[in-house]
């Protein structure tokens, strides 16, 4: 019944109590814009959590062997190092890169047509380890007795700070929403301060005639988280029509082109606008209530 009044608003008290286009459009402008902000800020912070988890799991398990030899000894090389890792404890299983698969590495910066047969291209051995993984020291070892050329890279001093900077940009995205919060809570603090300010003489003559300052505050909250709500929605349609129309995810894009909500995460701005009114109740009914009491 209370959220009811609240939404349908006193009537009496709507009518003494006039209106602030000013306010009004700042409050709607304001809200707009910030909700549109986290939509964006939201939607960075899911899209690298997913590529953390994406490196984590596909990088930790999978590791490459690189073979320099001369030309006529990478053949025998390759299959020395092959046979090293089939009786290795560890290995779930390697296979070496055709010529095929290395032009697909190089094609996204040398093109399609690279004549890896003419380039001293090193011979890779894609290496996929199980759960509980080899032992990379042992193994390297290993390779350094029977195959020279060869050598072990387990992804590991790239792999780590790729993931450290995703989740650390994720995180910065929570805190520039708590920013963005923040911001919107003080401006519609202020919006609420000029418009009680202006009202000075009406809220005086409320009081004499025997208006408590609860009943005065109630109008002003209303209004403000009304228009709140109406601008935060209207930020939120925007910001998910934005992120809507951005490129579906490609490998050749890397990341850029997977800046967006999947699944149930397309649920989490229709929260945004409701989160926004109760800042804006909170703010509101803060600084109404402070105002009031100063001009007691």
């Amino acid at each position: 019944m209370r959220l009811r009044t609240f939404l349908s608003g006193e009537g009496s008290a709507d009518r003494v109590v006039p209106p602030s286009e000013g306010t009004a459009y700042l409050t709607l402008f304001v809200a707009g814009v910030m909700t549109f902000l986290v939509v964006f800020a939201l939607a960075l912070s899911l899209a690298t959590g997913r590529l953390a988890q994406k490196w984590d799991q596909e990088l930790a398990h999978a590791s490459t062997i690189r073979i320099s030899a001369p030309q006529d000894q990478l053949a025998a090389q390759t299959e020395t190092v092959l046979n090293v890792l089939r009786t290795t404890e560890g290995v779930a299983s390697a296979r070496a890169l055709t010529t095929e698969d290395q032009r697909a590495l190089l094609a996204p910066w040398f093109g399609e047509n690279v004549p890896v047969a003419a380039l001293p291209v090193p011979q890779l051995v894609e290496v996929i380890e199980t759960r509980d993984g080899y032992d990379a020291a042992g193994l390297r070892l290993r390779l350094s007795a029977e195959a020279p050329g060869a050598v072990l890279d387990d992804h590991g001093r790239w792999r780590r700070p790729l993931v450290t900077a995703a989740n650390r940009l994720r995180w910065l995205g929570y805190l520039c929403i708590l920013l963005i919060g923040g911001a919107m809570a003080a401006l519609i603090t202020l919006a609420a301060n000029a418009a009680l300010a202006a009202n000075a003489q009406v809220i005086e003559v409320m009081r004499l005639v025997g208006a408590q300052d609860r009943y005065i505050a109630q109008a002003f909250v209303r209004r403000f988280t009304l228009r709140t709500l109406a601008g935060a929605i209207i930020g939120m349609a925007l910001g998910m029509f934005a992120i809507l129309i951005l490129p579906a995810a490609q490998d050749q894009g890397g990341f850029l082109t997977g800046l967006g909500f999947r699944g149930g995460h397309w649920l989490l701005p229709l929260l945004l606008p409701f989160i926004a009114a109760g800042v804006a109740y909170l703010a509101t009914r803060r600084a109404a209530l402070r105002v009031l009491g100063a001009l007691s």
